[in-house]
């Protein structure tokens, strides 16, 4: 496997020992002279096509299970008692806390590998890019580790999301103020 990285290339071998099952992976550097273009070409001849059709069928089936699910565990939760508004606050911590729990477990990125963008349903998605780097870096600590990389992600997201609330109320207040 040749993997190109600025002017040098990594070659990996991969040497597996008979009665173990561990490999030994040995990575050596060499130079090698390649244009951007014989590079692209390179890349083209080994990449494998992707399956765009089956890709975005698994994707929409992926999604609209999970959003099915969401929905079932709303009405369930009605079903229970629940007011609309807090079926849904139930479900959205329902469908958060299952989405991370699965990320801890090592089975959100094995359904995510075959469904593609249909476990991107935002909720789920967000909550997977969560506890993933929480997950990875925790050896580092709880306020280096894992709190620093919770807001890796959601630092932008509340970024974006605040600038947006006072965005639109400064519109909507204007609005109201025109229409006065």
């Amino acid at each position: 496997m040749v993997v190109r990285g600025g002017f040098f290339a990594f070659r990996k071998y991969h040497f597996g020992l008979l009665r173990h099952t561990k490999a030994i992976h040995i990575t050596e550097a060499l130079t090698v002279k390649m244009t951007n273009q014989e590079y692209n070409k390179y890349v083209e001849r080994k990449a494998k096509p992707s399956p765009i059709w089956k890709d975005l069928c698994w994707a929409f089936v992926v999604g609209g299970l999970i959003c099915a699910g969401g929905q079932g565990l709303m009405e369930l939760y009605q079903y229970l008692g629940a007011s609309k508004d807090d079926a849904g606050a139930w479900t959205s911590i329902t469908l958060i806390f299952l989405a991370a729990l699965l990320t801890g477990l090592g089975v959100f990125d094995d359904i995510a590998k075959r469904a593609g963008a249909g476990t991107l349903v935002p909720i789920t998605g967000f909550s997977n890019a969560m506890a993933s780097p929480a997950l990875e870096f925790k050896s580092e600590g709880l306020v280096l580790g894992t709190g620093a990389k919770l807001f890796t992600v959601a630092g932008p997201v509340l970024v974006y999301g605040i600038s947006a609330a006072i965005l639109y109320g400064v519109i909507l207040c204007l609005v109201g103020l025109a229409g006065a």
